[in-house]
């Protein structure tokens, strides 16, 4: 219980509801609870009148004195205070178990109306809770869990914490208000047959904390088989094409067959011991109807303790009323059990820090200066691979600067840690004389634009794609002038329904070049101080690539530029250009030192003349 406590915000939140809801429980049952009173009473005035018209002295004998509640009380005194006959005096009370009937149904109606109302704003908010945390989590945290999992916490286990804030507390206040009238009642007309007819419920009790044990242990066991199964079939769907490309389609379906039968066997588990579970509470609220017959029957017969037909009919309706609450119990209690394991789960990651944080009192401002990276070491936290050591490297305002070398020398590493996706190990990142430490994380990263190595699109229309990181929905002109820009109009346009084309899930309908493209004009719609480019022209052949870079150099005229490739651009025209091997840099100048240098770049360079097409 004590995970659901991070919950109970939303209670107070929505009190007015809530204390709506409670009132509403016990208006219902209230009105429930007269229903037994009214019965009773005119069982015992069929049985005096039956009496009556064979031996009047026993009728006067077998009158009891009743404890009704005072507004039976009263609509007893007023019926009886009239001339109406006996006929017309049961009429009326049959029309008063209506009455009763309708208004007890009319609260439950409002009851439901506001707490499970209320339920379900916990859910709205809740899941825009653990959404928005999602966010703020860094990079690391998305590589150490599966989206499967992420997508179970914020769907499955949601759903199980609502039938907590629900269902689970209406039907415990709703059992609650029952319990309390019927015993308030029961123990007032009779105390010694209410004694009889309660008698089971501490087995009950013992019974419910047994079982509930064992459902805890269970669910939180289930829950975390089904986020395993959840991973299992999202990374399936995602890569159906690198299935079916290896004829692995068996293979995956064996996988999820074995992950699909655990969480089934633990599942039918968990409903075998609730199985057996809640036919014992039927046999438990069964076994009080039989004592209240029996002992109440006994006392009738005997004339012991002023029990009449009506008090035997009172303690019947009474205990048929406790089965559904009683029985319920169990349900209850294994719903909260379940929330409970859900939430557990839920708070690991709500309580998980982001380890890439905004400074409270910087202030934003806006980009301008050096970009100077200051004995820079960095090591993966997840693979404790050092992708950089001792990097030191400044970058001068309105530079174009090509970072080369070969895959895992660190060349991306680089873009990350200026985005701070990552914060380096050891040494500091400026950009003028102001840290990005210190910086606002939404004020950086507004004012750079990034194009990243594994493109990614969003299954909406390619217009809606490009226009992403724009506050306002941008001018067509302007969308169209970014595409331009990054060689993909002409396509584009080429399209059944040109910018409203409807982009598959990851850009599945497009071709590799096509998403680099459109990425990159995403990147270049911000207008943006600095852009970095990691390795976004590889699926590209060297006519668009020439095409686009040509573009790019036209519109990076005064911006500050990191290109990050494992191939050189003979026809952009680089500022400096850094060789980078191990996380360190080996070569460091123009395009003409570098090859005067005689190191990889040249080496490089005279490789890929060889190669171009004559």
């Amino acid at each position: 219980m004590k995970h659901l406590r991070s919950v109970h915000k939303y209670f107070w939140k929505y009190r007015v509801r809530l204390l709506l809801g409670i009132l509403f429980i016990i208006l219902s049952n209230y009105f429930r609870i007269l229903t037994p009173q009214v019965s009773g009473y005119v069982v015992d005035k069929v049985e005096q009148a039956i009496k009556t018209k064979t031996n009047t002295s026993i009728a006067q004998e077998q009158k009891r004195e009743s404890n009704y509640d005072l507004l039976v009380q009263k609509f007893i005194n007023t019926i009886e205070s009239g001339t109406n006959s006996f006929g017309k005096n049961v009429i009326l009370c049959a029309i008063t178990l209506l009455v009763l009937a309708l208004l007890g149904g009319f609260f439950m109606f409002l009851m439901r109306q506001t707490i499970i109302v209320m339920s379900r704003h916990i859910e709205y908010d809740q899941k825009n809770e653990i959404f928005n945390h999602y966010q703020e989590l860094d990079t690391h945290f998305y590589r150490v869990h599966s989206t499967g999992d992420l997508m179970n916490r914020i769907s499955e286990d949601v759903s199980r914490v609502r039938m907590y804030t629900g269902p689970a507390i209406m039907y415990l206040i709703n059992l609650a208000a029952t319990i309390g009238f019927s015993l308030f009642f029961m123990i007032k007309e009779n105390w010694r047959l209410t004694a009889f007819v309660l008698s089971p419920l501490p087995i009950l009790a013992i019974t419910i904390y047994y079982v509930n044990t064992i459902i805890n242990k269970k669910s939180e066991r289930i829950q975390a088989l089904l986020s395993d199964l959840t991973t299992t079939a999202q990374e399936s769907y995602s890569g159906i094409r690198v299935i079916k490309s290896f004829v692995q389609e068996k293979a995956m379906l064996g996988f999820f067959t074995k992950n699909s039968n655990e969480y089934k066997k633990n599942a039918v588990g968990l409903a075998k011991v609730e199985a057996i579970y809640f036919p014992s509470m039927a046999l438990l609220i069964g076994l009080s109807t039989l004592l209240t017959i029996a002992i109440g029957g006994w006392y009738l017969i005997h004339h012991q303790y002023n029990v009449s037909p009506g008090t035997i009919t009172e303690f019947v309706i009474y205990v048929n009323m406790l089965t559904f609450p009683v029985s319920a119990i169990g349900w209850t209690a294994s719903m909260i059990q379940r929330a409970a394991a859900s939430q557990k789960r839920l708070n690991e990651f709500l309580q998980t820090e982001p380890g890439i944080k905004s400074n409270p009192s910087a202030k934003d401002q806006k980009i301008s200066g050096d970009i100077i990276f200051d004995n820079i070491t960095f090591t993966y936290p997840h693979t404790g691979i050092t992708a950089l050591k001792h990097f030191n490297l400044t970058i001068h305002e309105g530079e174009k600067i090509l970072l080369l070398g070969r895959t895992g020398s660190g060349k991306s590493t680089i873009a990350q840690l200026l985005l701070r996706f990552y914060d380096p190990t050891e040494g500091k990142i400026l950009i003028g004389e102001n840290d990005t430490k210190q910086m606002p994380l939404k004020n950086l990263r507004e004012q750079v634009s990034y194009v990243p190595q594994d493109i990614f699109l969003f299954s909406d229309s390619v217009a809606d794609n490009i226009s992403f990181s724009m506050p306002v929905t941008p001018s067509h002109e302007k969308i169209k002038q970014a595409a331009s820009f990054a060689s993909v109009d002409k396509e584009i346009m080429g399209f059944d329904k040109q910018y409203d084309t409807m982009i598959g899930e990851r850009g599945v309908t497009l071709s590799g070049g096509q998403k680099q493209r459109i990425s990159i004009a995403r990147a270049l719609i911000k207008d943006p101080e600095i852009v970095v480019f990691d390795d976004c022209l590889s699926a590209v052949d060297a006519k668009t690539e020439n095409e686009i870079v040509t573009n790019l150099y036209k519109f990076l005229n005064d911006k500050t530029a990191i290109i990050i490739t494992h191939r050189i651009f003979s026809s952009f025209r680089f500022n400096r250009i850094v060789v980078l091997e191990d996380g360190m840099i080996t070569e460091n100048g123009t395009h003409e030192e570098l090859l005067e240098r005689n190191g990889y770049y040249a080496e490089l360079y005279r490789l890929q003349l060889t190669e171009r097409p004559s």
